[in-house]
């Protein structure tokens, strides 16, 4: 059994996914290695979108639509070590025409700062990889989400 979960959003609350570090997270000094806070963060990102009921599957195989990272912007503030559970926050900070801002924040289990990310995703055409118009779907998805912020 995972012990990742995530939580339903709750209005004016961020989307929680909480994960474990394992040890294929870490360093030889037991602390998490910080190009796998970007794996952890993609699946973060992933597991959000099936939560808004657009999963990556539809949206990349049969729909074609790309969402690249254009920009990934990190502060990390504290270590995490071997065995915690790190608790992943999302929250949209802009939605634009094409783009996406999301704002991360990951917090240690005594609530303490570990690492804060910002984010702008490209909505892009995977035949022709060129910036496209959120779809309306997906443009009211993100909406709904950023309002219960």
């Amino acid at each position: 059994m995972s012990r990742d979960t995530q939580t339903p959003p709750i209005p004016g609350r961020p989307f929680v996914a909480r994960r474990t570090v394992r040890f294929g997270h870490c360093d030889p000094a037991g602390i998490v290695y910080f190009p796998r806070y970007y794996e952890l963060l993609n699946g973060v990102v992933e597991d959000w979108w099936d939560h808004l009921g657009l999963p990556w599957t539809g949206l990349i195989g049969e729909r074609r639509i790309g969402m690249p990272t254009a920009q990934l912007d990190a502060r990390f503030v504290a270590p995490s070590f071997l065995g915690e559970r790190l608790d992943f926050e999302l929250r949209v900070a802009h939605l634009g025409r094409s783009s996406l801002q999301l704002e991360h924040r990951v917090v240690g289990p005594a609530g303490d700062e570990r690492v804060r990310f910002a984010q702008r995703i490209v909505a892009t055409s995977l035949d022709t990889h060129r910036p496209i118009a959120w779809p309306e779907d997906l443009r009211e998805a993100l909406q709904r989400f950023k309002e219960t912020r």
